[in-house]
C-alpha cells in the first residue's frame, strides 16, 4: 500500500511515524510545499521575544532524520498541485525546478492546515505587514526587527498569537498596541473574564483599543507609517502583525464536493476519514467535534493535529484508535499572568439551552502564608444533573495544572460532586487543604441542592430592572461603608441572628461578602431559620465591582 501524505508538520508527521510502527511494508512519502519540517508553530513568538535563543531550537528533526528512523521519504519544497480521486493520483511540481510528475496513492492524507486570514486593507503586500504561521514568517519578521528601525507594533486581532506577540514584542522595548474588531478581546472566553485578561495587558503597558475596523492607510514606498481606525484614532506603525486567524487551506479538494463543516474545514470521521473514498483529513485542515456534545468545534491547535496524524495514521494500517472530540482547551501567558478555558462558556452553555450553575471561586492557587496569590475561577455546571461543562481561569499560580484536572474531569464524564473526593497533592508550597478545585466542586454541588448561587451579571440585571430584591452585605461595617451595592444594607454575619426581625424571610435574599464564602455561611443561616429563597452572590463584592465596571464599559 502507497501512502502518501500532503504537509508535514504536526499532523502530516504523525501520521507517517504511527503509520510505519504499525506497518513496515507500506509505502509513506509526504509531500512538503516548503523548507521546514515538524517544527514548533506554538514556539515561534518566544523565538522573536528572545525566549527561545536559536530558531533551530524550534526545529528538532530533518527530512533525513525520518528516512533513518521511520523509513519516510519527505520531500521538501515540493507542491502537490492537483488531485485525481476517480484515478487516486497527484501531480507534484518541485519548486526549485518547476519540474511536474505524477504520483498515485492508496490512501491520501490532507495535511495541510490552515493560512493565516489576511483582512483589507492590508493585503496590499506592504513590505511590514505580517502573518506569524509558517517558519519563514518567523525568519521574515526577525530579520526585519534587525534591520530597520521599529519602535510602534501594530497587532490585529487578540487571540492566541496576538496576545503572545504582544508580551514577545514588548519584551524587545517596543510600544504595542491591540486592535480588535469586536468589543471583546479573548472571544472564545466569557466577557468578564476576557476583561480580567485585558487589565493585566494594559497594565503592563501594552494599548487596546476595541470594537474598531481599519479605515484608512499612510503609505510610502510600500510602506506603513499609520494607520486611521473608523473611531478616528491614528496610529503611528513601523511593522503590522495580523492575528485575525486563520483559513483551513481545502483548495486541492473543492473540486470533489468534499464535505466541510461551517468552520469551512474538512468533515472526519472519528477515524479521520473524508465524505471521499481513500481521503484522510487531519489537523487544522479537519474539523473536529466537542467532546460534550458531539457539536462540531474547529479550534486549530498543534496537540490536536498531532493526535489526530496519529489517529490516521493507526486507521488506515489497521489499528482501532478513534477520536473521541475536543474541549477547546486553551491557555496563554500575559505577562505575570495566565488564562485557561476548557468546555463551554457560560455564553455558549447557555446558547445551547442548558440550565446552568455558575460560580466564581476566587482563591489562593497555595497557601497565602507562602505568597500564594488570588484565581479566578468560573465554572459552569449542568443544574440537571451535575456535569461538570467547562472552566475558566485566570491568575498567577497553578492555573495550568488546574485547567487540566477540569479537563480531565469533563474528559471522563465527572459531575461536580466528584470534584470535592479528588485526591488532589497537597502541600502549601503547591495547594491549599481545600483546593480550588476541590471547593468549585463543593460549591456547585451546594447550589444544585438548596444553596443557589447569583451571578453578578445576575444581580445587576435585576437591580438595573428595579426588582424586588433584600440584599445584606455581611461584611464589616468599615469594609461596608468604604464600597457596597446599591440597596445593601450592612448586618455582619455575627449580627444576623440578633437583627432577623429587620429581615423579611418572604422576599428573595441576596448575601454577599467579600469573595463569597462567609456569603454562603450567611445564606446556610437564613435558609436553616425559614427563609424562602437565598442567593450567595457568586465571588462576592470583589467580582461583583470588577464585573459590574465591565458591563457598564461594555452595555
Amino acid at each position: 500500500m502507497r501512502i502518501v501524505v500532503i504537509g508535514s508538520v504536526a499532523a502530516g508527521t504523525s501520521v507517517a511515524a504511527k503509520a510505519r510502527r504499525n506497518n513496515e511494508d507500506h509505502e509513506i512519502v509526504v509531500y512538503e510545499k516548503g523548507t521546514d519540517i515538524s517544527y514548533s508553530v506554538c514556539g515561534m513568538p518566544f523565538y522573536l521575544g528572545g525566549e527561545v535563543e536559536a530558531l533551530d531550537d524550534l526545529i528538532p528533526r530533518d527530512a533525513a532524520w525520518f528516512k533513518t528512523r521511520f523509513n519516510v521519504d519527505i520531500i521538501t519544497a515540493t507542491e502537490v498541485v492537483s488531485i485525481d480521486e476517480v484515478h487516486q493520483t497527484l501531480l507534484v511540481k518541485h519548486l526549485p525546478t518547476n519540474e511536474v510528475v505524477e504520483d498515485h496513492y492508496d490512501k491520501l492524507v490532507l495535511a495541510t492546515g490552515a493560512a493565516p486570514r489576511v483582512i483589507a486593507p492590508f493585503d496590499q503586500g506592504h513590505d511590514n505587514v505580517f502573518t506569524l504561521h509558517h517558519m519563514n514568517d518567523t525568519r521574515a519578521i526577525d530579520d526585519y526587527l534587525k534591520t530597520k528601525p521599529v519602535s510602534n507594533v501594530l497587532i490585529f486581532g487578540t487571540g492566541y498569537v496576538g496576545l503572545e506577540m504582544a508580551e514577545q514584542f514588548h519584551r524587545r522595548g517596543l510600544s504595542v498596541t491591540l486592535v480588535q474588531r469586536s468589543r471583546q478581546i479573548m472571544t472564545n472566553y466569557d466577557g468578564e473574564i476576557a476583561y480580567r485578561a485585558e487589565q493585566v495587558i494594559l497594565e503592563n503597558g501594552v494599548n487596546v483599543i476595541k470594537g474598531v475596523t481599519t479605515e484608512s492607510l499612510e503609505v510610502e514606498e510600500q510602506r506603513i507609517t499609520a494607520v486611521k481606525l473608523s473611531d478616528g484614532t491614528q496610529l503611528p506603525a513601523d511593522l503590522v502583525l495580523l492575528a485575525t486567524g486563520v483559513i483551513p487551506q481545502t483548495q486541492l479538494v473543492d473540486h470533489m464536493g468534499i464535505a466541510k463543516g461551517t468552520s469551512g474545514a474538512i468533515q472526519v470521521t472519528d477515524r479521520m476519514l473524508t465524505s471521499v473514498p481513500n481521503i484522510y483529513a487531519v489537523g487544522d485542515v479537519a474539523e473536529s467535534f466537542s467532546l460534550i456534545d458531539g457539536s462540531p468545534l474547529y479550534r486549530p491547535m498543534g496537540s490536536t493535529a498531532n493526535k489526530m496524524g496519529r489517529i490516521a495514521g493507526d486507521a488506515m494500517t489497521g489499528g482501532a484508535l478513534a477520536h473521541r472530540g475536543i474541549l477547546g482547551t486553551g491557555i496563554v501567558r500575559l505577562f505575570d499572568t495566565t488564562v485557561a478555558q476548557t468546555g463551554f462558556t457560560e455564553k455558549v452553555a447557555r446558547a445551547k439551552g442548558y440550565e446552568i450553575d455558575v460560580l466564581y471561586n476566587i482563591k489562593p492557587g497555595h497557601a497565602d502564608y507562602l505568597n500564594g496569590t488570588e484565581n479566578v475561577i468560573k465554572a459552569i455546571a449542568d443544574h440537571q444533573t451535575g456535569r461538570l461543562l467547562g472552566a475558566q481561569i485566570i491568575g498567577q499560580d497553578g492555573v495550568d495544572k488546574r485547567i487540566d484536572v477540569f479537563v480531565t474531569a469533563i474528559s471522563f464524564g465527572a459531575k461536580v460532586a466528584d470534584l470535592f473526593h479528588l485526591d488532589l497533592a497537597y502541600q502549601p508550597l503547591y495547594a491549599t487543604t481545600k483546593d480550588p478545585v476541590l471547593y468549585t466542586g463543593m460549591a456547585l454541588e451546594n447550589a444544585r441542592n438548596g444553596r443557589p448561587l447569583l451571578s453578578p451579571t445576575e444581580l445587576y440585571q435585576q437591580l438595573t430592572a428595579g426588582d424586588s430584591l433584600q440584599v445584606i452585605d455581611v461584611r464589616s461595617q468599615k469594609q461596608y461603608e468604604q464600597q457596597h451595592i446599591e440597596t445593601a444594607i450592612s448586618m455582619p454575619l455575627g449580627e444576623i441572628r440578633k437583627r432577623l426581625a429587620e429581615l423579611d424571610p418572604t422576599m428573595p435574599t441576596v448575601v454577599y461578602c467579600n469573595k463569597g464564602v462567609t456569603g454562603n455561611a450567611a445564606q446556610n443561616l437564613l435558609l436553616n431559620m425559614g427563609f424562602e429563597t437565598v442567593y450567595n452572590l457568586s465571588g462576592g463584592h470583589k467580582n461583583y465591582q470588577l464585573v459590574k465596571t465591565y458591563l457598564q464599559q461594555n452595555g
